[in-house]
């Protein structure tokens, strides 16, 4: 069943389906990680509904125009029908595609990509197919992703994404082979002195090498909160919409407060 919620930002709002996969708290942090720049041409790679490029767009000004990508066609009607009822056919643009087949024409066109990936391996073979694509690499892999991304950034570009704080090492061997050199990046952990199971990365086309790490986040979504806080300071994760924590982050969670780092 489609249900429209407030983003609670402004007056937009976002349309999910409660039988399709819901966006978690992994999308508002992706979405406030970087700041927009003047003039930016965004795109939103595994765009779901279109949380990520639509909190993006509600939080940031100057934006000229964002373009949703994403593979499932019932998602992406979602995604055409969350830019229709707030009046943004003029500014965002949704792609029914996937990622490995995005057509010339966007070669080099944009100053940032934003992606909150499928990025867990293995385990679905009894979930919904629909679901597990997701959030399992079934049809994108880690290596087609990022080749992607490199094809469709302008040189300069960013490309800003979530993924699994153990897969750290792939992450950044990838983006590095590709000529994207990670230059930003922030953990996530559940709580104050958990194993961070999350990783927030922004990765730019030819820059050199050096990176800033930024303190670290601690996402109480993980235990089925929404609040997002750094450190002393809690934080309005803004995403009334989500459905809370996803089975990756509270696992991660649970991961975290067992194993010793």
């Amino acid at each position: 069943m489609q249900i429209i919620e407030p983003l609670l930002i402004g007056n937009y709002r976002i349309v999910q389906d409660t039988g399709l996969y819901r966006f978690t708290s992994d999308s508002v942090l992706l979405s406030r990680f970087v700041k927009a720049k003047a003039g930016e041409r965004v795109a939103d790679f595994c765009a779901g509904c279109g949380i990520v490029g639509l909190h993006f767009y509600a939080e940031n000004f100057g934006i000229k125009h964002v373009t949703l990508f994403e593979l499932q066609a019932e998602m992406a009607e979602l995604a055409r029908r969350t830019v229709e009822i707030n009046g943004l056919e003029g500014v965002f643009t949704v792609e029914n595609m996937a990622v490995q087949d995005i057509p010339p024409c966007y070669r080099e066109s944009f100053s940032l990509i934003l992606c909150n990936p499928p990025y867990e391996k293995g385990g679905f073979e009894n979930a919904d197919p629909k679901k597990a694509l997701c959030r399992k690499e079934i049809a994108l892999p880690l290596s087609e992703l990022v080749a992607a991304a490199a094809r469709c950034l302008k040189f300069g570009g960013r490309f800003v994404l979530v993924h699994r704080a153990d897969r750290l090492s792939e992450l950044f061997c990838t983006l590095h082979a590709a000529g994207l050199e990670p230059k930003k990046l922030q953990l996530v952990s559940g709580r104050e002195g958990a194993k961070p199971y999350l990783a927030l990365v922004a990765a730019k086309k030819g820059a050199k090498c050096g990176i800033e790490v930024l303190p670290a986040l601690f996402n109480s979504a993980a235990a089925g909160n929404m609040a997002v806080r750094e450190r002393e300071t809690l934080a309005d994760a803004s995403d009334g919409a989500a459905e809370g924590a996803s089975e990756e982050e509270r696992e991660g969670a649970a991961a975290a407060a067992e194993e010793e780092i």
